[in-house]
């Protein structure tokens, strides 16, 4: 992989990093409503993973969608003007922060409800295998989603018809405030695939290059017609399942020892400066690239204007 984009993948990560920093004051602000998911801890995961698809694949995710609307190439003015219900958002301030999405970019949203977007990624795989488009779908969700109807029903359709996707799950060690070995009958969730007959495989999520090492790897396989794959990616969220979250369900000291010790910005920029890829004044003039691009982006949404009353009314059917 060449300097420019390796270093390109540090800078999707903290760019990421700044936006929901600042989506966070804005939030404690009052100038965003309703739910916040941060993805604080998690950049590594949809970095790597969707720095190996082609412009052919899809991308749909669930509610925690706002890092992988920047790797997918929207931009943090579009997201941070969804996040505050502005006409210039991506969903034209009408979908907030679950419900981002840009079919232009071939990134198909995120989706409130938990594992219900399943079925829909089952379903744009199908069309593609229908077409002979060539693209895969990537589907990312939750530990949690992985005990709801939805995914076995998905999954099950998937290796039925052979389809083109890949089903990644975001294991962040927490459904809500509740631990994965105390809502799940198997240790890992990979696991749930083998009773599919669909291979599997897992990768650190904190570690971006592993992520995109083992992502290459199982999107390879789908593309030769073996049908899909099943990736569980570990990481860990740093901050609350929501913005309105207590986090009574942990201890601050296991918040405190992974952000120590496992942060993936903190770890692949020491892999870069290890290695001799990157210079100190190189990463930081990134850092400092990503804080002006967010500065930007929220002077942006404050003052671009609210939805007009009439778009209520607007792209609720398609047009036959």
């Amino acid at each position: 992989m060449e300097k420019s984009a390796q270093l390109d993948l540090y800078y999707q990560m903290v760019l990421i990093r700044r936006l929901e920093d600042a989506a966070a004051q804005l939030y404690q602000q009052g100038k965003i409503g309703g739910f916040l998911h941060l993805y604080i801890g998690q950049e590594a995961v949809s970095t790597g993973l969707i720095s190996m698809r082609q412009p052919q694949d899809r991308v749909i995710t669930a509610y925690r969608d706002h890092g992988v609307a920047i790797n997918c190439g929207l931009s943090a003015k579009e997201v941070l003007a969804e996040l505050l219900g502005k006409a210039t958002g991506v969903s034209h301030g009408k979908g907030g922060s679950m419900h981002m999405a840009d079919v232009t970019k071939n990134f198909w949203g995120g989706h409130a409800i938990v594992g219900a977007h399943l079925p829909i990624a089952a379903g744009l795989a199908l069309g593609d295998q229908y077409q002979h488009t060539g693209g895969v779908t990537i589907c990312m969700f939750g530990d949690g989603a992985s005990n709801i109807g939805y995914f076995h029903e998905a999954l099950n359709l998937s290796k039925v018809w052979n389809l083109p996707v890949l089903w990644v799950c975001e294991n962040n060690q927490y459904g809500m405030g509740t631990a994965v070995d105390r809502a799940s009958a198997v240790s890992e969730i990979r696991q749930k695939a083998e009773g599919y007959c669909i291979p599997s495989n897992c990768a650190d999520g904190m570690d971006v290059l592993h992520v995109r090492k083992v992502a290459g790897e199982a999107l390879e396989f789908i593309r030769s017609g073996q049908g899909p794959f099943f990736l569980e990616i570990g990481t860990y969220r740093f901050r609350g399942h929501s913005m309105g979250d207590p986090e009574r369900y942990r201890k601050a000291e296991e918040v405190k020892c992974w952000e120590d010790e496992n942060d993936p910005i903190g770890i692949y920029h020491k892999a870069l400066l290890d290695q001799g890829i990157a210079t100190q004044a190189e990463l930081d003039a990134l850092d400092e690239k990503s804080l002006q691009e967010i500065r930007e982006a929220v002077q942006f949404a404050e003052a671009s204007p609210d939805p007009a009353p009439e778009t209520l009314f607007q792209n609720i059917y398609a047009d036959a």
